[in-house]
This record gives structure tokens, sequence and C-alpha cells, in this order.
């Protein structure tokens, strides 16, 4: 997950554009959020654990000045949630000194770490991301070439942004896996995970960057190098059209909540009930939710309350805080007593979020209580930037259906169908990664791909 955001535009608060950017992108990643400018090529970061809210104040951002800013918000799939990890990280090369900000996950970083530390690299986080600013500071060709080769020695999924040399640079694997967008406010570019960042700004949506294309701004303008060449059709992320991507964010130009509405029109057809009222699991499910009542013709109601002071509980980094969350999180109405209700949902990973939650409606009066989830059951680890952790912790990676109807206590429980889902993207299958739904994989994985495979090598 994480979010990335960028901006050149010397007659503007750059920090502060970034700032606003990287809340737009606060739900790609709350453990930890930081910025970092460029002032005449001179780079400065600030970055710490928490909230964007929480890193930043007016103080801080009025000490960020320059002409150039990149920003992240992060949540870990390699690396502890420590501070060392936060980005953007800063790397102090034998050639340059690059800020960077990565969203995604590389298959090959455990290779390049050995083979950087080999050569005197210093790496001091446990992080991949830290592997593609070293590559990148340490190469003595031109800023441009340095950061094509860069991308060349990479394998796996990088939406990037990085500062280096009074330069904005960003840059997307070929398979194209995770989204980034380039847009423009007037003459200055912006660069961000999601066109709903582009929104808040104030900015115009100009473009995709390209799949193995790296984008450079600098005060000559915008230039672009395709570094490498695009793999087949793309492999972009089908978990975040259905989960991760906010609703107001267009996907290679299909708005999101437009194609979940769709899903759940089409788990409506796959999977009718008879029952009183459509409930969502908000926030992620409600546009799947709204789809389903127009589709079935039962009343949709919020149903369930959602405390949106409480963070995304599938993010959360430990198992125990998910379970708190989901405890402070949710609360049913009392309209649900007495009724038969559909219950819609995004997705069903590890099946505590849908446990309790069946468990509180019954509790609350619902004589039925049915769960339909607009996505077909998910499987297999993702080695390309989301934390779905180890199939043996996955419902249905081991579970029937039915048998995990039963351990989620529902009355009735259906998946959306994988044509159902893909149609429902306006994408051909060809062009999304569904790695995590098929176990089918578009690169080679890491045999060792553990979040905290890198910990011990802190500070080598």
């Amino acid at each position: 997950m994480c979010g990335v955001f960028g901006v050149y535009a010397p007659e503007r608060d750059v920090a502060r554009a970034t700032y606003f950017g990287l809340f737009a992108l606060q739900h790609r990643g709350q453990e930890a959020a930081g910025i970092a400018v460029s002032d005449q090529g001179r780079l400065t970061a600030l970055r710490d654990l928490g909230l964007v809210s929480q890193v930043f104040d007016e103080q801080k951002l009025h000490g960020l000045r320059g002409q150039v800013a990149i920003g992240h918000t992060r949540y870990s799939t390699t690396g502890s949630s420590q501070w060392s990890n936060a980005q953007p990280l800063v790397q102090h090369g034998g050639v340059r000194t690059v800020a960077l900000g990565h969203n995604g996950n590389l298959v090959n970083a455990n290779a390049l770490r050995d083979e950087l530390r080999a050569a005197g690299t210093t790496l001091r986080s446990s992080s991949d991301s830290e592997v593609i600013a070293a590559l990148i500071a340490n190469d003595e060709a031109p800023l441009d070439d340095a950061v094509a080769n860069a991308m060349r020695r990479l394998e796996g999924a990088f939406s990037t942004v990085a500062l280096s040399e009074g330069t904005l640079i960003a840059f997307r694997d070929p398979h194209g896996f995770r989204p980034l967008v380039l847009g423009r406010i007037h003459d200055d570019w912006v660069v961000a995970s999601e066109t709903c960042a582009l929104d808040l700004v104030g900015a115009e949506f100009v473009r995709e960057v390209g799949r193995g294309e790296a984008v450079l701004v600098d005060a000559d303008g915008l230039r672009s190098v395709q570094a490498v060449e695009p793999a087949g059709d793309g492999a972009l992320c089908v978990f975040e059209f259905f989960y991760l991507a906010r609703p107001d964010t267009a996907l290679d130009g299909v708005e999101v909540h437009g194609a979940r509405v769709r899903m759940g029109e089409r788990l409506a057809q796959e999977a009718p009930v008879d029952a009183d009222l459509v409930l969502p699991i908000p926030d992620s499910g409600t546009p799947a939710a709204i789809g389903f009542s127009r589709a079935a013709g039962i009343p949709f109601s919020e149903g369930l309350i959602k405390n949106r002071y409480v963070g995304r509980t599938f993010i959360q980094p430990d198992q125990e805080l998910r379970r708190q969350g989901i405890r402070l999180k949710f609360n049913p109405l009392a309209e649900v007593a007495g009724k038969r209700v559909v219950v819609v949902d995004d997705s069903i990973v590890r099946g505590n979020t849908t446990r309790q939650i069946v468990q509180m409606l019954f509790d609350a009066g619902a004589l039925e209580v049915h769960v339909r989830v607009s996505s077909p059951p998910v499987i297999g680890q993702c080695f390309y930037g989301i934390d779905l952790a180890d199939p043996d912790e996955m419902i249905a990676s081991s579970r029937s259906v039915e048998e995990i109807r039963d351990t989620i206590g529902a009355t009735s429980l259906a998946y959306l169908s994988h044509d159902g889902l893909v149609e429902s993207t306006r994408r051909s299958e060809s062009e999304l990664c569904r790695a995590c739904l098929t176990g089918k994989y578009p690169t080679e994985v890491p045999v060792e791909h553990a979040k905290l495979r890198f910990e011990p090598a802190i500070g080598v």
C-alpha cells in the first residue's frame, strides 16, 4: 500500500502542497508520514511515526522550504513499524544524495541488499525501499541514466517518487502493479499515487505514469525516459479496485466508486437472497452495498455505525491491534432488530472483522445475517505491496465457502465470481494482477519473504 506524492513548483509552498496531498492518501498508510524538500539542491527531510496530522504542524511545515518536495504515508510490507523505516528516506551515496518514497514491494531485495553491502554501502533501515535509493545514489552515471539503471535492476512493484540534484523524479515498474499519476497546476507538475490527491491540491490530471517509465522535472521542464519495456498488458492490482483505493479515485480511467457499485450489482445477480435490509461494512463496502441494494430491490440502510476516529483495522501491523480496532470501530443500530439483513463487505482476509460483526448483528436482534462479499476468496500472499500475511492466517486458504460460513457464524455466505469482478473493473483479465485470488503470480516470487526478514541487518 503506502501513498506517495511529489510536486515541482518553484513559486509555491511545496511542503504545504505535499502535506495536503498526503491527507488525500492517508488511507494508504497510517504508520508513518514524511516530507522531503529540495532548496537549490539542498535536501531536508522530516519523517516520523504517526498520521500526517500528528507528524506535521505549522512550525514544522514552515521550516520545510524549497522548490520541489515529495511525501509518503507508510504502511509496512517489508520492515517493522519503527522510525528508521519511515519515508521519505535519505541516502547519502558516493555520487549524490537521494530522498525517496516507495509504494510497492521488491521481490529481489535480498540479492540487491547483499550486493550493496558487499560493495560497502551502509543500509540503515530494514525496508526494501532503501535499496532503490542506494542504487541511484551510488551510480556514477548522470541522474537520468542512474534512475533508468536502477529500474532495470529492480523486480517487483515500485511506484516511486524521489528527489536528487534539485529534480523531482517519479517512476513505475513495468507491470504497473501500483497506481501513479501525473498532473499539473498551471505550469507546475504534480505526481501522486491516486487522482484524489490531484483533486485536493487543485491539479488537473494529465496521464498515468507509464509502466517502466521514469519522469523527471527540473528547471528545464518535464522529460520522460522509457527505462524498461512494459511487461505484457500490465498487472494493475485488482485489490486497488475493491478495497485499497479511495472511491473518488480513477484507476486507469475507471472511477473506483462506479466499479464497486457494479460489483455489488453483479453480486446480487449471482447470489440473491430474501432479506429486509442491505447493510454495508463501511467504508470500503458501501458502494458495493449500494449496488446490491439497487439490483436486489432491498432497502439500503447504514445499519452499522462506524467510528471514523479509528483507523483501518486491516492495515494495523499487529493482530491484537486489529481485534481491538474492530471492537472500537463498529456498532449496530437498533433498526436491525427483527430483520433479515444482508451484510456486504469488499473482502474477507482473516475473518476476524466479519465474525465479530455477524455476532454484533445477532446480538442486536437480527433474525438472519447473510454475508455477501464483492470479491472472490483471498487465498494467496501478495508480494507486490499489500501485507496479506501468511496463507495459513487466511480464512479462505484452506476452507470451503460453507466452512467459512460456519466459522463466521453467518446464515449464508457468497462471494463475487472472478468473472464478475473483472467485468466490473472494465479491464481485461490480462491487465490485472489477481495473484492473491488465484495463486498465479506475474513475476518470480521470493523464497524468503517474511516481512521482518531484514531486521537483523539494521546498521550493518
